[in-house]
Order: C-alpha cells, then sequence, then structure tokens
C-alpha cells in the first residue's frame, strides 16, 4: 500500500482520536484500548513500509500521548483489578475472537473423532481412558451408582487437587503454543478425544443423560476454560506464524502477553469449577431442574462474558 493510500484509509480515524485526546471531557477507557491497539497497528505498518516518514513520525506522536493518556487514567484508578476484568480482558477475547472460534472447532471435531472410534469399537475407550477408570466405573454401575467417583469423603483435599491441576493443564496448554500452535492443537484435540470417549462410553451403558445432567455441573465451566485456555495458546503460536506488519519478534511479544493474560483470567474459572466438582457435583440425585439451573448459568456466564460483552466492547470502540 503506497503512503497515499495509507493516509486516505485512516486519516479519519486519527482525526478523531486527536480530538478525544484535546477534549477536557472524560473519555470511556473502554474507548481508549479499542483505539490503543488500532494506533499501535497503524505505526508498526507505518515503520516497517514508510520507515523516516512524516506519517510516521505523526503516527508515534499520537502513540505517545494515547500511551500517555492511558497510564494517566490507570494511576487515577483506584481499582485496577475492576479496570482488567472490565475491561481489559474483554478487550482481548473480542481481538482474539478467530482464535477462540478455531480452538473451538479443533476441540469438537477431536469430540466426535473419539465419539465415533468408541462407537465402532469399543476397547478404544480402555486405550483413551485407561483400564483402571474403566473397571472403577465398571464396578460403580453394577453398584447402582455410575458416578460414585465424584463422591470421595475428602472434599477439601479434591478441590485443591482438582483445582491446580486444571490450572495447570490451562497454562500447558498456554505455553503449547510456542510450538507453533501446533502443541496446543495437540492438547485441545487429546482432550477432544478422551471427553467424546468418555461420553460416548456413558451412551453404551444407557447412562448419557444422567452423566451428562451431573458431570456438566462443574464441566459446563471446566470444559469452556479449557476451549479458551487453546485459544490464548494460538495467540502465542500465530503470533509467530503471522507477525503481520510487526517484525516477528515485536509480533511474538504481544501475542505472549496477550495470551498469558487470557490464561490467568482463567483462573476464577477453574477455582469455581473445582469448588462445584468437589462440593456440589457429588450430590447426584439432586433435582434435575437445580442440575439445569446450573448447567445453563455457568453456559450463560461464558456466553456473555467471553463473547457477547467484548463484542459488544468492540462495537462501542468503532463508534
Amino acid at each position: 500500500m503506497k503512503e497515499v493510500a495509507f493516509l486516505k484509509l485512516n486519516a479519519e480515524k486519527w482525526k478523531k482520536l486527536e480530538g478525544l485526546l484535546n477534549n477536557s471531557e472524560p473519555v470511556d477507557a473502554d474507548i481508549y484500548a479499542g483505539l490503543f491497539l488500532e494506533i499501535t497497528d497503524d505505526l508498526s505498518f507505518a515503520r516497517t513500509h514508510f520507515p523516516g516518514s512524516k506519517t510516521t513520525q505523526y503516527l508515534n506522536g499520537l502513540a505517545g500521548k494515547l500511551h500517555q493518556e492511558i497510564y494517566r487514567n490507570k494511576r487515577t484508578d483506584k481499582n485496577r483489578l475492576v479496570t482488567f476484568w472490565k475491561t481489559e480482558l474483554p478487550t482481548l477475547y473480542a481481538n482474539h475472537r478467530n482464535s477462540l472460534l478455531y480452538s473451538f472447532v479443533i476441540f469438537s471435531i477431536a469430540v466426535m473423532i473419539g465419539t465415533v472410534s468408541t462407537l465402532n469399537d469399543t476397547s478404544f475407550v480402555r486405550l483413551i481412558l485407561g483400564d483402571g477408570y474403566v473397571n472403577m466405573t465398571e464396578h460403580n454401575i453394577e453398584k447402582g451408582d455410575p458416578l460414585a467417583v465424584y463422591k470421595d469423603a475428602r472434599q477439601l483435599q479434591m478441590f485443591f487437587g482438582i483445582t491446580l491441576n486444571n490450572i495447570r493443564v490451562s497454562f500447558l496448554c498456554f505455553s503449547a503454543g510456542i510450538l507453533l500452535s501446533v502443541g496446543t492443537a495437540f492438547m485441545l484435540f487429546t482432550n477432544g478425544v478422551m471427553l467424546g470417549t468418555f461420553h460416548t462410553f456413558f451412551y453404551l451403558n444407557s447412562l448419557l443423560g444422567e452423566s451428562l445432567l451431573v458431570i456438566y455441573i462443574h464441566g459446563a465451566l471446566e470444559i469452556s476454560a479449557i476451549i479458551i485456555a487453546g485459544s490464548a495458546g494460538l495467540v502465542l503460536g500465530n503470533s509467530i506464524l503471522f507477525p503481520g506488519s510487526f517484525t516477528r519478534r515485536e509480533s511474538l511479544q504481544r501475542g505472549a502477553k496477550d495470551g498469558l493474560k487470557i490464561a490467568i483470567g482463567l483462573v476464577p474459572i477453574f477455582i469455581v469449577a473445582g469448588f462445584l466438582e468437589s462440593f456440589v457435583t457429588r450430590y447426584t440425585e439432586m433435582p434435575v431442574a437445580l442440575s439445569l439451573l446450573i448447567i445453563f448459568g455457568s453456559l450463560a456466564f461464558i456466553g456473555f462474558y467471553f463473547i457477547a460483552y467484548p463484542a459488544y466492547l468492540n462495537q462501542k470502540a468503532k463508534k
């Protein structure tokens, strides 16, 4: 793209930003966050294609002023955590929504593969889940309590063990993205195959409905969080593969920072999921209505905070 075309394409946006910076009225942090990402992208493009030009100098100054304004707002913000959860994270989810979609697609395909493989070869269950787990579950089915595995008496120990393990897996899923996204895709695939095999195992024992009502009390949050952790890994890996107008090093730094924030943002989700699995899922005979309330409430939260709200902030920043 020639410099003149670049100017015509973005001049209106830059004038809008100048107006906001020169305006004494307070500006919503959501708007600044979205514009800062756009301006830094424009600046990187200009540095790459028009180094030393007046356009690059102008954008450098504009980005500097915006950064100072954002920093000033952050310093006066009495609750940095509120800004992080209310604006910063959802903005990242909006910017990396394609990575979330790819993560979901990879996981879903793997679930289908696990399902089809188990339907065609029942020995596949033992290959994926292990003889120990299958034998234990079959024994519990014979006793009339197929989901007894969730009734461990050591609830607090179970909570810490499950929660820490899930957090560990999510950060592994993120860090595996450094292998050009292949590592993350592999972890998503293996977890998806396990889930598909697991559900099909209960289906073959005529227990699918009962198992879903119990397992997704915690699984709605847990499985969603694993998929989101996968998107964090893809953000990291794709920053190496597709640096765009940035240098590969700059792109990797941005991808690592964004992916890490996404992974950190999942910690509260895993804590709640671990609590539900340790203290609530054990009540396998709870009313169906209560089980559905927890499950759909969890899914509604995931849909709102990770998809709908980020989309709203993205549209708001563009206006």
